[in-house]
């Protein structure tokens, strides 16, 4: 799921007071009410401006959004503590939710669905809100109340340790044998406590600690988009020791080349000039910068392709650099140029 900056989200920093949350999304809140915004996102952006208000707002759920670090970005990729996923308001009685914005996201529902149960201190604060009839989070992970779990309920816990998300790389990344360092930022159930919270002093009563951590991920020759590579017992902690795994997916994402798999695709831009009659220029490679013939009347979108240029195969030697003609036109022509281009135009 993706991480919400509730923070952007109603425009204020960090260090925001509760009367500078509180105008901000009254600001917000008229403007994309949908009774008054009829444009199509206006319904979405308002549940995202209450649900951030409601965590904003209230003491207990900041603290908790809080201490999941501020280095993650909005639309990140989220993964839930174990043992926090699985609230769903819907099926805990919580239906009706914020007026006119329909239910929590799913983000919300794992960091927050313990305190929207029936023994939660929730505020009603929003008109229109029903009452909590949703199960207790102290009831599923404390308490005398507490049921016995099975082997196989531990069993089932362990096996949802697994982490997976994106891994963005480039062509660079897939040129040579360096492993790449790949920044990391998550959360877990707060071992101490269980998740409870309360006066744990390892999570400051939020049940969850958040982790930052630096891995090295070699990444294969060959790889391609859409891949898993395992990172074994790299994925989240269970209460029981256990470590699951981390897959990442690849995902290309280079803003130079077009990756295809040994094979490499740019850009390169001409003048109209030089595509009419032909020229010589040097580009940049993988392999280090080559001087290459553009022939005469080269028209837009042509492709030259230059042997060995690209990266490494799994069988040995290297693939294809594809340079694509791009025309571009001057933003600033001279008087003599346009007459120039004139006396061309006459001729055709």
């Amino acid at each position: 799921m993706e991480y919400k900056d509730y923070y952007k989200i109603l425009g204020v920093e960090r260090s925001a007071t509760e009367a500078q949350i509180k105008s901000a999304y009254r600001k917000l809140a008229r403007k994309y009410h949908p009774d008054v915004n009829k444009s199509a996102d206006a319904v979405n952006k308002f549940k995202d401006i209450n649900e951030a208000y409601e965590v904003l707002s209230d003491k207990e759920k900041k603290s908790r959004y809080d201490s999941l670090g501020a280095n993650w970005q909005q639309g990140a990729n989220f993964t839930p503590p174990p043992g926090f996923e699985g609230f769903n308001f819907n099926q805990g009685g919580f239906s009706q939710g914020f007026a006119g914005a329909g239910d929590f996201s799913d983000f919300f529902s794992s960091i927050f669905g313990d305190l929207m149960g029936a023994g939660a201190r929730t505020r009603t604060r929003h008109a229109n809100r029903g009452a909590s009839q949703g199960f207790s989070y102290e009831d599923l992970f404390n308490g005398a109340s507490q049921p016995r779990r099975s082997s196989q309920a531990a069993q089932s816990e362990d096996e949802n340790l697994d982490v997976t998300q994106e891994l963005n790389i480039t062509a660079k990344d897939l040129m040579g044998d360096k492993p790449v360092n790949v920044k990391m930022n998550t959360v877990e159930k707060c071992l101490k406590c269980s998740g409870g919270g309360s006066f744990c002093s390892e999570c400051g009563g939020t049940g969850i600690v958040s982790k930052s951590r630096t891995l090295t991920v070699k990444i294969p020759k060959g790889v391609k988009e859409g891949q898993k590579i395992r990172l074994k017992g790299e994925g989240k902690s269970g209460n029981y020791g256990k470590k699951g795994d981390l897959y990442f997916i690849i995902k290309f994402k280079d803003n130079e080349y077009t990756i295809d798999g040994e094979n490499l695709t740019k850009n390169i831009e001409i003048t109209p000039a030089e595509a009419v009659l032909g020229c010589k220029k040097d580009i940049s490679t993988l392999h280090g910068i080559i001087n290459i013939k553009i022939p005469p009347q080269s028209g837009y979108g042509k492709t030259l392709r230059l042997k060995d240029l690209g990266l490494p195969k799994k069988t040995g030697g290297f693939g294809n650099l594809n340079v694509k003609i791009i025309i571009n036109i001057p933003s600033t022509i001279s008087d003599k140029q346009k007459e120039l281009y004139k006396k061309i135009l006459e001729l055709e």
